[in-house]
């Protein structure tokens, strides 16, 4: 698979969301979803989404970021 750019990866996330949306119904993801939409200007309707996307960019690329499941008993 081909590199994503940083606006494609968010693109995809967003249908990501989109569809977990349109699945669960979830108040929380389309506030979410709200604040992520893209503005004819190209910027995010609540600008702080695109730097929060930004900052999960430098976690992941750092390899800080760990998504293993662990279960608690």
């Amino acid at each position: 698979m081909d590199s994503l750019s940083k606006k494609e990866a968010y693109l995809a996330m967003y249908a990501f969301l989109e569809n977990m949306y349109k699945l669960m119904g979830s108040d929380d993801i389309g506030g979410l979803l709200g604040s992520m939409s893209l503005l004819q200007d190209g910027h995010t309707a609540d600008p702080a989404a695109w730097q929060d996307w930004e900052d999960a960019i430098v976690k992941a690329t750092s390899g800080t970021i760990d998504a293993s499941l662990k279960i608690k008993r």
